[in-house]
């Protein structure tokens, strides 16, 4: 499940704080710029006022840290961007292998019902042959066969030609072969 890109943002954070950077940054330049002009239009003697307000100790300092701070997380939210969009494009790439993939899994799929359907069709026709030969025939080529091979053969073969066939068999051969066919189902479920 491919998740949105708002769902791996965190919640209002990196925009809220480079907001409230700005803000500070905003408030603490107005009071730099706006305090001066301010004691000039009010006061005749700026120099007086200047030197009998105390400058605030730490505010340039302040401000500096406010923007470095500022930059880095300009940087860090350009690093989850570039990030972002490598993801994006690893996506794509694994969509587009997993298209290949089903593709590929169709193709096979497709093959080997062809391969069944080829093999399915070998059978009908060998064991047509098998039934269509003389049972003393078919019985001495069986004897030859392996005996779960032969049962294959004989249980597809219509009851009286398979009958004829293991009458010509030996009787270990036949036995062996009977139990073959009638084991197979044994284990088949009953309801």
């Amino acid at each position: 499940m491919r998740r949105t890109r708002t769902e791996n943002r965190p919640k209002g954070g990196i925009l809220a704080v480079i907001a409230m950077l700005m803000i500070g940054s905003a408030a603490i330049r107005i009071g730099f710029e706006a305090g001066p002009a301010l004691a000039k239009g009010s006061d005749p003697a700026p120099s007086l006022a200047r030197k009998s307000q105390p400058e605030q100790p730490g505010a340039q300092e302040l401000l500096t840290e406010l923007l470095r701070r500022e930059d880095t997380l300009k940087k860090r939210e350009a690093a989850l961007q570039d990030k972002e969009k490598a993801l994006d494009i690893a996506d794509q790439a694994i969509e587009t292998r997993l298209a290949a993939l089903q593709e590929a899994e169709e193709s096979l799929r497709q093959t080997l019902a062809f391969a069944e359907k080829a093999a399915e069709t070998d059978l009908t026709r060998l064991t047509d042959v098998y039934q269509s030969m003389k049972p003393k025939d078919a019985a001495a080529l069986f004897e030859t066969m392996d005996p779960g091979f032969a049962a294959g053969f004989l249980s597809r073969m219509p009851p009286d030609s398979a009958a004829g066939v293991l009458a010509g068999l030996s009787p270990e051969a036949a036995y062996t072969i009977s139990v073959i066919m009638a084991g197979r189902n044994a284990a088949a479920p009953q309801e």
